[in-house]
Order: C-alpha cells, then structure tokens, then sequence
C-alpha cells in the first residue's frame, strides 16, 4: 500500500485510492489438519491488511464447502461460518470511520459452476450466522475461468469460455434478493479483449484482473532476457515444492511466475529508464482498452459524491521519525 500510495503522490493524483485485499484464502488441506491454526493465520493477515489501509478485503473459504453433504446449505456451511467468523474480525479492526467492503465467494475458481441455489444457501447461512452490522458487500461466483487461464503444457493459455448467463443471473439474485452490489468475475485477464463488454452489461459488480498485466510484463520484447532468466532461476530455487506432479516446466513457471515480484521487487524497480518505460507504455493501453470496455472512464464525479476520504492518524514510529 506504501508503494500504490506514493505512486499517486508523485502523479499528483488527488481523491481516494482502493487496495483491495483479493483471496484471503483458508486452505482446505491446512484447515483440516488443524482449523484453528488456519484460521488464526488468516485473521493475522486481516489485521496486517487492516493497518496496511487495505479496505477492500474478500474472504475465501470456498474451499471448505463439502459437496458430499445432502443438501445445500449442509454443503455450504463451513464456508459461510468460517465466513462470518473472519468478517467479524474485521469489523473489529477497522478503523472508527471506516466500514471496510467484504466479499464472500461460494465457487472455487476453476471448479464447477455456480448456481442460484448455492448462492441462496450460502447468503441466507451467512446472514443468520452474522450480526456485527453490515455484512458482505459482494459475492465471489465460479462461471468457467481459472486463476491465471488454464495454462497447456508447452505454456500457452486454453481458450476460456465464461458462462456469462450465470453471471448475470447471480449478480441479479445476489443485488435483488440480498442488497449485495452484485457478483465478483475472477480469473478474467487472460480472456479476449473482445469478452470485456459484457461484464458491465451482465451486471458484475467486480472485475478481477492480474495476470494478463504480469504477462505483458514477463513477455515484453523489452524486458532483457537475463533479467527474465534471474527470475525464473529464483522461482525454480524458491517454489520448487510448489511444482505439481506431471507439470511442465513451462506450465511451473507460468503458475508461479506471479511470485517472482514481491521479495525481489527491488530488482525490478531498479531496472533502467529504458527498459520499465516502454513496458509501463504497454500496461497503459492495455488499462486504456480496459477502462473503456469495462465503462469505467470518467467516473471520478461519482466517485467524489459517493466516497468521502476519512483521515486516519496513525502514530509514526520513532525510527522513522529520525529520518525525516
């Protein structure tokens, strides 16, 4: 949050930033062995994000729902009670002033569909279950898209077909019914520019995009071909335990690639004027065509009516305040 805010400091941006927190994920595997110990680390990552500024933050426990159950709601129970759980936590934390936008999601991405059913027994479960003011703002649906496209083995992407009828019938349900802004699309960046128009048309209130962005990054003409191989030889050093029987090493890479930014963001940072600019001049049209795709331009009037920018003042630890 440090960086996205100095960034529009130095573009001389004035109004309100949204981080969002996307995926604050309980993982099946881990919360089975020991629940407390999952879920203790992700309210430890809630109240990390929390003091971080992020306001946007969506729960994942979609991976607990138990398909084996008789019913729906049986189905969906660990998943919006974990739900509940953790949204109380973070009404807890939030700053006085501050009402932070939760999501929810009732489909693992990249698995079966989502369906009304499911969608009402996960709404109606979390309702009854949380009572701490304002609950879920938005809803996490799975219409046919993975995280990251479905990547083949020499490493290119599957063409990705998204089930846009789902999507507009769970965002109606979901807006008509609950009062939520509708459903969230994961997964879509990787999807022809030509599909973006029907997200606003379907109703989605929330578009997820990342990694067509780091794509255009990794395989730019522009970034130099050593740069890209340091990065590569650090994820292959770093995350080879993450490598899943019978993957290539083009599909590794394409699936872990994304974790080649954060602990050596430095490195990119530093790289010379010639090579971030004409990157940083691809991403842009990209944002562009997007924006305009999406019907997102020109919206900074509504933004300024809807959203009022409260100040929160934090201490500043002493050490900082030595250096300034």
């Amino acid at each position: 949050s440090a960086v996205v805010l100095a960034a529009a400091v130095r573009e001389g941006y004035k109004g309100p930033v949204f981080i969002q927190g996307d995926h604050f994920q309980l993982v099946r595997k881990n919360y089975l062995g020991d629940p407390a110990a999952e879920t203790g680390y992700i309210k430890g990552l809630i109240a990390e994000a929390i003091e971080a500024e992020f306001y946007n933050i969506d729960i994942d426990s979609s991976t607990l729902v138990d398909l084996d159950k008789p019913t729906n709601k049986e189905q969906q129970r660990p998943n919006f009670a974990e739900t509940a759980e953790l949204a109380a936590i973070i009404r807890g934390l939030q700053p006085k002033g501050i009402e932070v936008s939760i999501g929810g999601e009732i489909g693992e991405i990249g698995k079966k569909n989502s369906n009304p059913d499911e969608l009402k027994a996960y709404l109606d479960g979390f309702n009854e279950t949380f009572k701490l003011g304002k609950g879920l703002s938005k809803l996490s649906v799975q219409t046919g898209t993975a995280h990251g496209g479905v990547v083949l083995p020499d490493g290119t992407l599957a063409k990705v077909k998204i089930d846009f009828d789902t999507l507009r019938q769970m965002s109606d349900l979901a807006r008509k019914e609950y009062g939520l802004s509708g459903a969230v699309q994961h997964g879509a960046s990787t999807l022809p520019d030509e599909a973006f128009h029907m997200f606003p048309e379907t109703g989605t209130s929330e578009v997820h995009l990342a990694t067509g962005f780091q794509n255009i990054i990794y395989d730019s003409q522009h970034l130099p071909a050593d740069f890209r191989n340091e990065v590569y030889d650090y994820i292959k050093t770093e995350f080879a335990k993450e490598r899943k029987e019978g993957q290539t090493e083009e599909q590794f890479i394409y699936s872990t690639r994304k974790k080649g930014f954060g602990a050596i963001k430095k490195k990119w940072w530093d790289l010379k004027k010639e090579v971030r600019e004409p990157i940083m001049a691809e991403l842009q049209d990209k944002f562009g065509l997007l924006f305009d795709k999406l019907k997102v331009v020109n919206t900074m009037e509504i933004v300024n009516k809807t959203v009022k920018p409260v100040i929160i003042k934090k201490d500043i630890p002493e050490d900082i305040l030595k250096e300034l």
